[in-house]
C-alpha cells in the first residue's frame, strides 16, 4: 500500500466517503452563495465559512466526536471575528 493509499484509507474511515461529503460541502456552500449576504462579505469571511462548512460536512458524514473539528470550526470562526471591522 502506497503511503497516499494509507492516508486516503485513514481518512476514509474518520470521514466517509469522499463523494458523500462533497455532496454535503457543496449543498451547504451552493445555499451560503445563494444568499444576497454572501457578496456582502470579504474574501477572509468567505473563506471562513467555506472551511467551516467544510467541516460541517466531515462531522454529518463521518465521526461526529472526532473533536478536532469542531476545535477547526472555533478556530474558523475567531480567524473571521478577528478581521470583523
Amino acid at each position: 500500500m502506497t503511503e497516499i493509499s494509507k492516508t486516503l484509507d485513514e481518512r476514509g474511515a474518520r470521514y466517509g466517503d469522499f463523494t458523500d461529503h462533497a455532496k454535503i460541502s457543496q449543498s451547504l456552500q451552493d445555499a451560503m452563495r445563494a444568499t444576497p449576504g454572501w457578496s456582502r462579505l470579504d474574501a477572509n469571511k468567505k473563506e471562513a465559512l467555506t472551511l467551516i462548512v467544510h467541516k460541517i460536512a466531515r462531522i454529518l458524514n463521518g465521526d461526529p466526536e472526532y473533536v478536532d473539528n469542531w476545535h477547526d470550526i472555533v478556530g474558523y470562526a475567531k480567524l473571521a471575528e478577528d478581521r470583523c471591522k
